[in-house]
């Protein structure tokens, strides 16, 4: 038994998820679980298939990328997960995928677009993409400079990530979070689809319009409202 087993299981979990979704393509992609109390997460191990992973090869490190406990080697992003942690005391669970309609949004440097009630049912905003990373900090700590990279849009927009979950790094892909691993997979998986449904709607009507400001208002806060009263009690 170890202090960290149920983050261990939280982050087994989710990260088995991502297959299952169809988020992720041989090794692409990871989820990690924090412990606030222990100022830790678990990660996935880097480089190994998801048929391969159980709970007890998920890696413990700090918000230092630090190994606390684990023999593998953490996920290549282990330390963009950690910047985003250390800033956003408020997340409980990160993923990062390569899925293809995010990542291809991602590629084309365009934040998505909200066009329809799907997407404000989660968002009142664009779905956003960062600036493609600058060479000073590609030649620097990539994946460090990689959550920094998050927090600079996040703050330049003046975005609250409470509220945007998601979001997509320019060149790059997506990474979503949330208060729990679990939470954050499932906006993951929203993420995609909503991605799918924007470059449909762009090859459908190249001039669609963005949704109107009275039915992004309604399906927003008829699910994140003070008088919300989507689902049960």
């Amino acid at each position: 038994m170890s202090k960290y087993d149920e983050i261990r299981q939280a982050a087994y979990e989710a990260n088995m998820q991502l297959p299952k979704l169809g988020l992720v393509l041989f090794t692409f992609g990871n989820v990690s679980a924090v412990d606030r109390q222990e100022g830790v997460f678990a990660i996935k191990p880097s480089g190994v298939p998801y048929e391969d992973l159980s709970p007890d090869n998920m890696v413990i490190v700090d918000f230092e990328s630090t190994i606390v406990e684990g023999s593998l080697r953490p996920s290549s992003d282990t330390k963009t997960h950690a910047v985003l942690y250390k800033h956003w005391e408020h997340i409980g669970g990160i993923v990062h995928t390569h899925s293809t309609y995010a990542t291809a949004w991602a590629q084309s440097q365009r934040d998505i677009p909200i066009y329809g009630t799907t997407h404000a049912d989660y968002l009142a905003t664009d779905i956003p993409c960062a600036p493609p990373m600058s060479d000073e900090m590609i030649e620097g700590n990539y994946e460090y400079q990689t959550g920094f990279q998050i927090l600079n849009c996040f703050q330049e927009r003046g975005i609250s990530p409470k509220e945007v979950e998601m979001m997509l790094v320019g060149n790059h892909a997506p990474f979503t979070w949330g208060k729990t691993a679990a939470k954050a997979v499932h906006n993951s998986a929203v993420l995609e689809t909503v991605a799918q449904m924007a470059l449909l709607t762009e090859q459908i009507n190249p001039q669609a319009p963005r949704l109107k400001d009275a039915l992004i208002n309604k399906h927003y806060l008829r699910k994140h409202g003070p008088d919300s009263y989507y689902g049960q009690s």
